[in-house]
Parts: structure tokens; C-alpha cells; sequence
């Protein structure tokens, strides 16, 4: 406890008795009586053969129960281990390479290392820290090629993560970096250390090819990765339909039906080749495990497929789409619940275009603005 809050009273003994009351702070201070802590209490690194001198190879995580005065910062001594100079300890606790290692001239050091913090008297604890050498990377990264869709309305996207490239190394201890092309980085990002790929905000229609690579520190390896960005126009809103799918989650829609619906819905209801399909929005049904995918057909001539056109396409088509996927639903009007007739209901759309749904899978990323329905009587 660091500190009391006293009210103390004073009363007399006269008629009527009188008083008076004031506040007494008492503050606990604080004496260095603790050690610092490692966490781990002993550690166990790794460092590559040939890594360059100044090589990271550990992060200590030292903490302190004491006050702030009487803990960090610490000062890190490397006590034994190290007669040749091998390793630095930098002043936050960062253990680097001095040399370049080789694996045949030694395999493993134990170094024994001293942690002291900022009181007085100093309270000193000590940590061991076995580093192996082991042999340099002999594989290469491999990566699965990613494409990414992206549907937002008309020069309204406000960016975020659109996916996450996915690569693997056969080296147990290699760690992967991601690189972007330096002349993209206007319009992209990548998290260099997990491969998230982050969209800035007002990205044009269109197509985007990435040059992304990852390496391993010895091989770099290029990644083909794909963006295609597609804007909704105002008029796709008043001519969708909805197909509700059961026992399936966005995620495995996205990655194992998305391109064999899609292609098999072009062959249903498109009345000719150059007319095209639009995917708006795909989004799970709150509390079920039902998925609505949200499209709309636009002519070659410009105009849209009327919903009712499309709602009998499917109908007649339903047996054969259900060869992709169970269907559950072909909804134009949502009116369920609602005590009016389907001819008396009116169900306006509205799409959230600053709150994005992002569906990543290793291959495919399908990122799409939510949306609502609204739904009245008009009896």
C-alpha cells in the first residue's frame, strides 16, 4: 500500500461540544528490497552461421516490483562467457553478434549475465543465456500467391488490412521479412514481419500487381500477389439480390466456393457473355450459421437486371447452384416477421462504406463494406 488518507477529529468537552476535523496523508516510501526479475528465469537463443556483425539474437525482459526510482532502468554486465568478445549487450537489454560465427569452430556459448537496477543500495540478479550456433539457411521461403477483391463504394474506401501473404521456410529457425517495392508504397503496405498487407485510403478501380518478395536473410523469393479493386455505383443498390447459404462461414465461402459459384451463377442467370456479375457484399446472418451474399447483374449496355428477372434465373437454376453449395434462401424482400404482404413490402439497402469486412484465406481475400436492410409495410 502506498499510502493512507486519515480524517482526524478533535472535539472539546463543552455544551454544546464543538469540533473539528482535518485530512492526514501518510505516504509509504519506498525502500529498494526487491530484485529485478528476468523472464524467463534462464534463456535459450539461436544465431545462424555468417549473420553480419550487429545481428539481434535476444531480447532480456527484466522487471521490477520496486517503485519506479528503485527499478529500471538496469544496467546489463556480461559476467562470464565472453572472453573473446563474441557478444554486446546494449543498454535495453538486447544481446547482438560482435563477430561473425562460424558452426565449425563452436556450436554453443553460456553466457552468465547480470541485471542491476537504479536503487540504493543496487539489488543485482544474474540470468544464464545458452546460445547455439546452428548451420546457415539451405532452403528458400516458398509462398502461396495471393489475390485480394476489394468492392467499396464510389471513391470511398478508407483503407485498412486487405490480407495476409502466406509463406513457409523447411529452416526451423529462419525468420521471414516482407518487402514492397518501394514505388507502391503510395498505395500499399506490408508488415514486414507478419506479411499483413494494409490498403491506403482512396485506391481507384482497377487492377494492382504487387511486387512483394520475402526473405529469410540468405534467399529472396518474389510473391505474386494480385488486387483487384472494383467500385459499386448507387444504381447496383436498387437491383440486388440476396442468396443465403447454410453451414458456411465467410472464410471457407471465400477460400473453397467464391470462384466456382461465382462461375457457376454467370452460367445461370447471365443472358449473355459480355453482361457481368457483381459480388457486393458477402456477411454472416447475426446468430446462425447462415452466410448472405449480396449481388447484383449489370448489361453490357449499361443497365441492371431487374431483381425479379434474377429471382426466377435462380429459381429455375437452384438444383444445379446446389451442386456447389447448399442454398438456404433466394430473398429479393426480407419482410419475415413483418404482418403485411410480400406485394405491400418495401426494403430499402444501405451500404456502410467505412466499416469493411475483410475475409482472408491463403489464396484469396475478399474485402467488402457491410450492409443493411431496412424493411417496411406499406399496407
Amino acid at each position: 500500500i502506498s499510502g493512507y488518507s486519515l480524517v482526524v477529529q478533535a472535539r472539546d468537552s463543552g455544551t454544546p461540544p464543538l469540533s473539528s476535523s482535518v485530512t492526514v496523508n501518510v505516504d509509504i516510501s519506498d525502500v529498494n528490497d526487491n530484485s529485478p526479475v528476468f523472464t524467463p528465469a534462464n534463456y535459450t537463443a539461436v544465431i545462424q552461421e555468417n549473420k553480419p556483425v550487429g545481428t539481434s539474437i535476444l531480447q532480456l525482459v527484466v522487471t521490477d516490483k520496486d517503485s519506479f526510482h528503485n527499478g529500471p532502468p538496469f544496467t546489463f554486465t556480461i559476467l562470464t562467457g565472453n572472453e573473446e568478445e563474441e557478444f554486446t549487450l546494449d543498454p535495453n537489454g538486447v544481446l547482438r553478434s560482435a563477430v561473425i560465427f562460424k558452426h565449425m569452430v563452436a556450436t554453443e556459448y553460456v553466457l552468465c549475465v547480470q541485471a542491476k537496477d537504479s536503487g540504493k543500495p543496487q539489488q543485482i540478479s544474474h540470468t544464464y543465456i545458452q546460445v547455439r550456433v546452428i548451420e546457415e539457411s539451405i532452403h528458400k521461403p516458398t509462398a502461396i500467391p495471393l489475390e485480394i477483391f476489394i468492392v467499396t463504394m464510389e471513391d470511398d474506401f478508407p483503407g485498412g488490412v486487405i490480407g495476409k501473404i502466406h509463406a513457409t521456410d523447411q529452416d526451423v529457425y529462419d525468420v521471414l521479412t516482407y518487402t514492397l517495392k518501394s514505388e507502391q508504397k503510395s498505395l500499399f503496405k506490408v508488415n514486414n514481419h507478419d506479411g499483413k498487407i494494409i490498403a491506403l485510403g482512396g485506391l481507384d478501380n482497377g487492377k494492382y500487381v504487387l511486387n512483394v518478395s520475402v526473405s529469410d536473410g540468405r534467399f529472396q523469393v518474389p510473391i505474386d500477389v494480385v488486387v483487384h479493386v472494383e467500385q459499386l455505383l448507387q444504381e447496383m443498390l436498387q437491383n440486388t439480390v440476396t442468396i443465403r447459404f447454410e453451414n458456411v462461414s465467410p472464410e471457407d465461402f471465400v477460400g473453397l466456393h467464391m470462384h466456382g459459384f461465382r462461375r457457376t451463377l454467370r452460367n445461370a442467370v447471365l443472358s449473355q457473355k459480355q453482361d457481368s456479375l457483381h459480388i457486393i457484399s458477402i456477411q454472416p446472418v447475426a446468430g446462425s450459421s447462415q452466410l448472405d451474399m449480396l449481388f447484383a447483374v449489370q448489361m453490357h449496355s449499361g443497365g441492371f437486371y431487374k431483381p425479379a428477372f434474377l429471382i426466377q434465373k435462380l429459381t429455375n437454376a437452384r438444383r444445379h447452384l446446389e451442386n456447389v453449395i447448399r442454398i438456404s434462401a433466394i430473398l429479393e424482400k426480407n419482410c419475415s416477421g413483418l404482418d403485411c404482404q410480400e406485394q405491400h413490402c418495401e426494403q430499402s439497402l444501405s451500404i456502410d462504406s467505412h466499416s469493411l469486412m475483410t475475409y482472408s484465406t491463403a489464396r484469396i481475400s475478399f474485402v467488402c463494406p457491410r450492409f443493411y436492410r431496412n424493411v417496411r409495410c406499406m399496407c
